[in-house]
């Protein structure tokens, strides 16, 4: 086990953002939300009651969350599978070009910024263990850890539960036994203002620029149903 001298400590702590759950959270979330605040904004400037504006919610929170999941299994899965194909082809060409591909560690360690001589001895110490080899070899060309892949059950996980939470927060005024379309938009804002400025907490953004950027992005999706609604049920009457 390798030991810090005192004095030495680490001093800080990295956030988890490789382990799968961050990004389809914060997207399931977010997409819950529009999608949801979309939906009861046509179906609202349609004239619709709110029977029918909790039934088209409630299905769009179903259905939205299963294909957010399923996208993401599918998406992440893919991913990790392109990733072993990589480690093997990198593998095969460790096999029968060793001498080459030493070459383009070292080239690829110089453009990192160390000489020649230092990146040659760390090519020719990291070629002594195959399996260290390949993956040094993968993470300097394509950028990812081979051992170290995001796991599509938590992915799929995190944005179902997410989509749900989201898709369910425009309609929690409906659900309490309010009729009004403006009170369920504006529960539909709030989270997407607290949506965003949680998210804030992984990135550099402030949390109410954040937030603010999020309620953006609803009040287009909102605008664009309601018309689309208002002018369809005109129609129809």
């Amino acid at each position: 086990m390798m030991t810090v001298e005192p004095g030495n400590e680490i001093g800080h702590v990295h956030q988890d953002v490789s382990g799968g759950w961050l990004r389809p959270a914060v997207f399931g979330a977010m997409d819950g939300l529009v999608t949801n605040i979309g939906l009861i904004a046509g179906v609202g400037g349609s004239g619709a009651g709110a029977h029918l504006i909790v039934l088209t919610g409630m299905a769009g929170l179903v259905a939205g969350a299963f294909s957010m999941a399923l996208g993401e299994y599918a998406s992440v899965e893919t991913q990790n599978d392109s990733v072993r194909a990589e480690v093997m082809i990198e593998r095969d060409e460790l096999r029968r070009h060793p001498t080459a591909e030493k070459a383009e560690l070292v080239v690829s360690f110089m453009q990192m910024g160390l000489t020649r001589e230092t990146a040659q001895q760390v090519a020719d110490e990291v070629h002594t263990d195959p399996s260290l080899a390949v993956r040094v070899h993968i993470n300097q060309e394509l950028g990812v850890n081979p051992d170290d892949q995001p796991s599509p059950w938590v992915a799929a996980g995190s944005s179902f539960v997410c989509f749900g939470i989201g898709a369910l927060v425009p309609l929690f005024t409906y659900l309490l036994g309010f009729a009004s379309l403006i009170m369920g938009l504006a529960a539909g804002t709030a989270g997407l203002f607290l949506a965003g400025a949680l998210a804030s907490r992984f990135t550099t953004r402030s949390w109410w620029l954040s937030g603010l950027r999020q309620v953006g992005f609803g009040a287009i999706a909102a605008v664009a149903t309601y018309l689309v609604g208002a002018l369809i049920g005109a129609g129809v009457r």
